[in-house]
């Protein structure tokens, strides 16, 4: 029986885990407010959302697509739906599309400059689903991609690259990179059998996770100097230190004899 378009479609939302996206929303929406110095344009910051959407949109289809043969062949994501036949690499690829027309519209509604970088952005995005194939460093390259969000925010404000949103961007990649290590260490035996690099790979799951723990603590110390911008108080403050607090926590419970 042919599946209905909203059923096709919600396949692909639950396969991609649009939910997600919520993860870089925070860095993203405070980089916005710093460069507003306060509330951003309410026009302006749907925008901003609509962009941060499409874009992971276009990152975890064009990911499906790239991945399809070696996802079948990885016992924790072969029920993913390109590999369990839920879903068409054609209807990937229309998804995909839309995707794109729509990040690169919403970048062209905020600036010029946003328009400008938005396609520089989808090859970071969309390069990211290769890097497995020829550099340990994939888990940079993932955190780079996704630190886009908080820097895009910034250029959809002020139309300019910043070092303050150069800071963000770079506790981002730093958070990723060490969340992005200690969940690669589950797929540490597939990697070595399909010849895909990662640090754990590389260098074993000991010392994949005390990279992942100096990541984090890189992270941190990225947070800490953006305490001398003005507008950010005691609240983000206390965030920092929640935020720390919950990593830390994080490390303490993930072993390698236990990842669960």
């Amino acid at each position: 029986m042919e599946l209905s378009f909203f059923k096709k479609i919600k396949i692909i939302f639950t396969d991609i885990k649009i939910e997600h996206t919520v993860f870089a929303l925070p860095f993203a929406v405070i980089s916005a407010f710093i460069a507003a110095e306060g509330m951003p344009d309410l026009g302006k910051l749907v925008w901003i959302l609509i962009a941060m959407f499409s874009a992971r949109n276009c990152a975890m289809a064009f990911n499906r697509i790239a991945d399809a043969k070696i996802d079948r062949l990885n016992p924790r994501t072969k029920g993913r739906a390109l590999p369990a036949g839920k879903s068409t690499v054609n209807q990937y690829w229309v998804f995909l599309s839309l995707a794109s027309v729509v990040f690169i519209f919403s970048a062209y509604m905020l600036n010029s400059l946003a328009f400008t970088l938005s396609p520089v952005a989808l090859g970071i995005v969309f390069g990211y689903s290769f890097a497995k194939r020829f550099t340990s460093l994939s888990h940079l390259w993932l955190g780079v991609a996704i630190s886009i969000a908080p820097v895009g925010a910034w250029v959809a404000i002020r139309e300019e690259v910043s070092i303050e949103s150069l800071v963000i961007g770079a506790a981002v990649v730093f958070w990723l990179v060490g969340f992005d290590i200690i969940y690669s260490c589950m797929d540490i035996d597939s990697d070595r059998v399909n010849n895909l690099h990662s640090i754990p790979q590389k260098f074993g799951v000991r010392t994949a996770l005390k990279l992942a723990f100096i990541s984090h603590c890189m992270m941190i110390l990225f947070l800490v100097l953006l305490l001398f911008i003005p507008v950010l108080g005691w609240v983000y403050f206390f965030g920092v230190i929640v935020t720390a607090g919950l990593l830390f926590y994080e490390h303490s419970l993930v072993r390698a004899d236990d990842l669960s």
